[in-house]
């Protein structure tokens, strides 16, 4: 039995932080909604001149974009994807296009997580060093990740009605 996906709606009153997450978590549950109950055909299928650019390669890409941001830039991890991005720029689409989308769901589900618990501890407007020579906060990766995601989203609304007639939010 497949469950659907929740989403929370984002508080019309709160403060800053809050209403910034509640916002991204928002996102990132439409997210696994609109991808969510497809066969892995479906999910790879193109309905655009650039073959990547399907739910599957958006899903890997978001997830991609959720581990620079968060893990590298904010916790200094490794970025394990730099190499292969460096000798293909398409890489996270191309690897999505051969993973299954029910494993593509949960690794971007465990990212967003993982986002999650490197942003907790850290003050909205906490600077580090960005590619060695600027300073970054979280305001601005949570800020862009919201423009990231929405943007990316509304691509997933129109490939999802493409691929089955799904619609809605």
């Amino acid at each position: 039995m497949t469950t659907t996906p929740v989403r929370t709606d984002p508080p019309m009153s709160a403060g800053e932080r809050e209403q910034l997450t509640s916002f991204l978590d928002f996102l990132r549950e439409t997210v696994v909604l609109k991808c969510s109950g497809l066969t892995d055909a479906q999910a790879r299928s193109a309905h655009v001149p650039s073959e990547l650019t399907t739910i599957a390669g958006l899903l890997g890409h978001l997830t991609y974009v959720e581990r620079y941001w968060f893990h590298v830039v904010l916790h200094g991890g490794e970025d394990i994807w730099k190499e292969r991005l460096a000798a293909d720029p398409d890489a996270e689409f191309r690897a999505a296009m051969t993973t299954p989308v029910t494993e593509l769901i949960a690794g971007y589900q465990a990212q967003c997580a993982s986002s999650r618990r490197i942003a907790e501890p850290l003050d909205l407007a906490g600077e580090v060093t960005f590619c060695g020579e600027g300073r970054i906060n979280l305001r601005w990766v949570v800020t862009h990740m919201i423009e990231e995601t929405a943007r990316h989203l509304g691509h997933l609304d129109l490939l999802r009605e493409l691929t089955d007639g799904t619609t809605g939010e």
